[in-house]
């Protein structure tokens, strides 16, 4: 058929409403057309001969009479009579639409219900039953709403349709029979590998039955999916070809049909190929992942070259959904690629050697949670560093690299018999580090410790366990337990919690060589967020209070006196806040020891607004004289108030503030040195005082 007699046929019938027999006269008007023109191809060219033609036959009523139909069918054919309008068409198949999904949702339902009645069958359990009667619920909602479903394109079928309406048919036929195609496409592809994922998992030689047959069904979604489009589209293709009969059905068949064949071969081959060689294939998911690649790339071939041999409008190109997909992929791809577990700061921590410190013995008890660490020196050395926020992503690597450095010279520096990390160890912040994982910092930070060979403990920030962060609270407990110090030998923390607030609540007791008792380390959680509202922050809770009162009682009773202890959290108390400003006010209630406070906060100091009963309760029972914290990363200032040093620890920060890379006065640590007598010394440590 020649593409200028069809135009040119097509525009005469563009003001005609469709039917069944103005389609069926196109048809033919188009056959009687093209033979005349190409008895007229003998002796003349293309171009004279459509001429004559258009000259010829100038008018529909000469065409229809060429192909044996009389001049007054024509007026018929104009007849708008009952002509299906747009608006009220589109109405119709809303209707239908939904009574589709209805019917493709509870079929896959069947087909899963169905699996778990084998299933159920097969262990003969009572779970039949309610099997039995959930299928034949689902058979009856199926029926009544195909009931209804037959009884709507009835009533909605019509004999013709306006020129909008029938251009917006063609165009949903076309769209349905393309996904129709891609679709079948699909589900052999997800059938597949599914299939022959279960397998390998099945013959993997480490499952169970009972673990098989719920990796199975917790996975079957890869086969509801594919089996729901394929249904929906069956039927809504099926409902548009009632309505108009666009498409050339045999050949279209015939692409289904080969579309099918196809998809079957190669999935066929790529099982047996994955069979022959399984024992050479260490992975046999990479074959299925590059056999799902080659087989996307051939079905957009054929949409590209085959495909439009019975589709008119093969690839049509939608702007908005284009975009909304788009937006979509890169979101998703975004949020994986956040999510990321990366190690970009391997190679150094791999570098660093282990840095000679005094060896001291260390136990844990298993009842209590309590280490316990018996010096072999007169003087105890704890290194205090807070804020470290290592980002773990390639945007973060450069950044984490310094702070790493920074610990390091720290460490090196003060060789300390201790390091006490008081919170935002990692920053799982989205745009802000470009990662959402918090365990991948973790790991590295134990790592680099590790391998320096220094003890270390740690108080939980607001930032360690966000909201958005890839791991859990609950996950990253279990996942510093993995690493605590019957693994790693180093990490001390602990194995189990006192049943109060927060994420870790902890006891270390450093005792002289003699087994008496120099200093109890208190390590509080500050918590995160109250979830009142953005960056609202969390407080000491009255039981966490309550719990640090009892162990300060306990060792007191065993002691026989009133025992020396320090206490380290992250957020700071009110109490530094109502110091700083009495100390700004030249007060002589506080007493200054170094540092600054250089936060441009409106407050200067960001604590939480729910008051905390720690420092009443430090003030009554007069064990706690140095309170350490962090959060505020340019604040470093150490104030005594009511007999009670308040100390903020120098931050080594480098990703979370903007701008913070390059000021240089806030970061550092702080050397707290135990004597034996229980008496300490406090340091401030900038780096930049670091010239080794």
């Amino acid at each position: 058929m020649d593409k200028r007699i069809k135009n040119l046929v097509e525009m005469y019938f563009d003001d005609i409403p469709y039917s069944e027999e103005v389609m069926q006269a196109q048809q033919k008007i188009e056959t009687a057309l093209n033979e005349k023109f190409e008895k007229m191809l003998v002796d003349k060219s293309k171009d004279e001969a459509l001429e004559e033609i258009v000259g010829k036959y100038s008018k529909l009523s000469d065409m229809a009479e060429l192909a044996g139909y009389q001049a007054e069918a024509v007026t018929k054919w104009r007849s708008i009579g009952e002509a299906k309008e747009l608006k009220s068409l589109k109405k119709e198949i809303r209707k239908l639409q939904w009574r589709i999904y209805g019917i493709s949702l509870l079929s896959v339902a069947f087909f899963v219900e169905l699996l778990w009645l084998v299933y159920y069958l097969f262990r003969g359990s009572l779970q039949t039953v309610f099997i039995l009667i959930f299928l034949a619920i689902i058979v009856g909602g199926t029926f009544l709403i195909y009931r209804k479903y037959k009884h709507l394109e009835k009533e909605y079928q019509a004999e013709k349709y306006d020129t909008k309406a029938y251009i917006y048919l063609c165009e949903l036929s076309e769209r349905y029979a393309k996904r129709r195609l891609n679709g079948i496409a699909l589900f052999f592809a997800m059938v597949t590998i599914f299939i022959l994922s279960e397998l390998s998992f099945y013959f993997s030689g480490n499952s169970k039955s009972a673990e098989f047959v719920e990796n199975f069904f917790a996975n079957i979604i890869f086969i509801e999916v594919p089996l729901y489009i394929c249904i929906k589209n069956r039927l809504f293709f099926r409902m548009l070809q009632r309505k108009i009969n666009h498409l050339n059905k045999f050949a279209y068949k015939k692409h289904l049909l080969g579309i099918t064949i196809f998809s079957t071969a190669y999935w066929l081959a790529v099982t047996a190929v994955t069979f022959i060689f399984q024992k050479n294939l260490h992975y046999p998911a990479n074959v299925f992942i590059m056999a799902g690649i080659l087989f996307a790339l051939l079905v957009l071939m054929y949409n590209l070259i085959l495909r439009k041999k019975v589709i008119c409008n093969n690839i049509a190109i939608n702007k908005r959904r284009i975009t909304v997909f788009t937006v979509v992929v890169v979101c998703v791809l975004s949020y994986l690629s956040l999510q990321r577990d990366t190690w970009y700061t391997q190679p150094y921590i791999n570098s660093v050697p282990v840095i000679e410190h005094n060896e001291h013995k260390i136990d844990y008890n298993d009842k209590t949670g309590v280490y316990t660490i018996t010096s072999s020196t007169k003087d105890f050395k704890i290194l205090h560093l807070t804020d470290i926020h290592l980002g773990g992503s390639l945007y973060s690597y450069r950044k984490d690299i310094k702070a790493l450095k920074a610990c390091y010279a720290e460490i090196k520096h003060t060789k300390p018999d201790l390091v006490v990390v008081t919170g935002d160890l990692t920053f799982p912040m989205g745009i802000m580090s470009m990662s959402l994982n918090n365990s991948a910092p973790v790991n590295q930070f134990a790592a680099f410790m590790r391998n320096l060979d220094i003890p270390w403990c740690f108080t939980y920030g607001n930032h360690d366990t966000e909201s958005l962060a890839t791991t859990s609270k609950s996950d990253l407990n279990e996942l510093y337990k993995s690493l605590s110090y019957k693994t790693s030998g180093n990490l001390l923390y602990p194995y189990m919690q006192p049943a109060v607030m927060g994420r870790n609540n902890q006891l270390i007791e450093v005792r002289n060589s003699d087994g008496t008792l120099n200093t109890a380390l208190f390590l509080i959680d500050s918590n995160a967020y109250t979830g009142e509202g953005i960056n609202v922050y969390d407080y000491i809770h009255d039981d966490q209070v309550d719990w640090y009162a009892n162990e300060v009682k306990r060792l007191n009773m065993e002691e026989g006196h009133t025992i020396s202890s320090l206490v380290f959290f992250h957020i700071p108390l009110q109490q530094y806040r109502t110091a700083y400003e009495l100390y700004e006010s030249g007060s002589d209630e506080v007493k200054y020891f170094f540092g600054k406070n250089g936060e441009k906060m409106i407050n200067k100091v960001c604590c939480s607004d729910y008051p905390s009963n720690l420092f009443d309760r430090m003030l009554e029972l007069g064990s706690t004289k140095g309170v350490f914290c962090g959060h505020d990363h340019y604040n470093n200032m150490s104030l005594e108030y009511k007999g009670i040093r308040l100390t903020y620890g120098m931050s080594i920060d480098y990703l979370a503030m903007p701008g913070i890379e390059n000021d240089t006065e806030q970061r550092g640590g702080e050397l707290i040195t135990l004597h034996a007598d229980s008496s300490w010394d406090l340091k401030q440590i900038p780096l930049t005082s670091i010239t080794e």
